[in-house]
């Protein structure tokens, strides 16, 4: 949803002072309101004997915010080497990460395993034979086919590459086991940004079925279930904001009959990024171009190398307009970047109170998938980030990037094969 009153209400009166100081464009995180989200989560799931978040590092890949999640108590899902190296950079180690890759390659496994390890959850069969010293701790990623999924980002599954399939996870378990795995658990990925609850409720009594069919016929008992990630926020200003309270006591009551019928309750992991961060980031720009043809056009100091949400899937970003609203003078506009690509639009046809060169824009919820998803196309460079503590200051969490970034890579020592 647009930020929260609070945040704004922090942000907004000082927003051009910090504009000011640290120049447009920059992404702008808010730490209070993070805090609060992880504070949420942990509360919602308090029933459960063991319950831990590993934030999706994908999402928001910055250590400033890495450490914030440290200090919640929070683990990583990790996806790569360089988000291992973020993770462990901050102190994370052993089972407070979760490695899950796909396709995954030996120098992966390698390095997972090297610095004191960590929970390796395997996206296929194929995988186990691969993996150089099986752990005694290891998970699997299931797909269970067909099933709806609610959004279109993470579409059908059974046309999805991740995952194991139904036919295949009893004999991943029988074959981890063979290798010499004594612990267990499951894992399963199948929503993103979703806003109804009992979709996450269903796939935690699905996990909780598997988990007793398996352990039935393996003779094994699972320490945790991991339900994904995939918790949705309300982009929109008129959508509903998850349950989160239902969805934590409908979840808590499906732990609770799983301990009566079995006499132990298994933890409850989760993989949340975009509702922890999201809505407590906003893309911090300025008008710098007008353009009146067939549509007008509000061209501003940013492009889609700094948030390729709405150009990739369509996505709605609500946008303000600091010191203006909407009671007053109004027209319909395309909100634009520079970059040589039509698409390189942060809104289409959005209704906005009428923008000259110098207003300062705030394009809400970055707080994931924004800064992390920016690329280089063109030559454009992605900007800086800031956090607005909760203690009323501003930190600089990550530079601007730099044409001498841009060139590094061609800064080598030459190499030539003859053929």
């Amino acid at each position: 949803m647009p930020l929260s009153s609070s945040y704004t209400d922090r942000l907004y009166p000082v927003l051009e002072n910090i504009s000011n100081h640290f120049n447009t464009p920059f992404h702008i995180y808010d730490e209070e309101g993070i805090r609060n989200t992880c504070k949420d989560l942990r509360e919602a799931f308090s029933g459960i004997e063991e319950f831990r978040e590993y934030y999706a590092v994908k999402a928001l890949p910055n250590p400033r915010i890495l450490e914030i999640m440290k200090d919640m108590g929070f683990g990583f899902d990790c996806s790569s080497i360089t988000e291992l190296m973020l993770s462990r950079g901050v102190g994370g180690s052993g089972e407070e990460i979760m490695f899950t890759s796909n396709n995954t390659s030996p120098e992966e496994f390698d390095f997972a395993e090297a610095s004191g390890g960590c929970i390796l959850n395997l996206d296929d069969i194929s995988l186990i034979p691969k993996v150089p010293n099986m752990p005694e701790l290891i998970c699997f990623r299931y797909n269970p086919g067909a099933r709806r999924t609610g959004n279109d980002i993470i579409g059908n599954p059974t046309e999805a590459k991740y995952g194991v399939s139904h036919d295949q996870i009893i004999d991943a378990y029988r074959q981890a086991k063979e290798r010499g795995a004594t612990r267990f658990g499951l894992h399963t990925m199948l929503a993103s940004n979703e806003l109804h609850y009992s979709y996450m409720v269903q796939t935690a009594e699905m996990l909780l079925e598997l988990v007793e069919e398996i352990s039935e016929k393996l003779q094994i008992t699972f320490e945790f279930i991991n339900i994904g990630g995939g918790l949705g926020i309300p982009y929109r200003p008129e959508q509903e904001a998850l349950d989160l309270a239902a969805m934590g006591r409908e979840i808590t009551e499906l732990f609770t009959a799983f301990k009566a019928k079995h006499s132990y309750m298994p933890g409850l992991y989760m993989e949340s990024g975009r509702f922890v961060t999201g809505p407590h980031g906003a893309l911090v720009v300025k008008a710098i171009n007008r353009k009146d043809i067939y549509h007008t056009y509000v061209g501003v100091d940013a492009c889609m190398s700094a948030l390729m949400r709405p150009a990739l899937y369509g996505a709605y970003h609500h946008i303000d307009v600091l010191g203006k609203n909407m009671d007053g003078e109004t027209e319909t506009v395309d909100v634009v970047g520079s970059l040589c690509e039509n698409n390189d639009k942060f809104a289409i046809q959005r209704t906005l109170p009428v923008i000259t060169d110098g207003d300062i824009l705030i394009i809400h919820d970055t707080g994931a998938h924004g800064q992390a998803m920016g690329f280089n196309y063109n030559g454009k460079l992605r900007p800086k980030e800031l956090l607005l503590r909760s203690d009323s200051e501003v930190e600089l969490i990550r530079r601007e990037e730099t044409a001498k970034d841009y060139f590094a890579t061609l800064e080598f020592t030459e190499q030539r094969l003859k053929l």
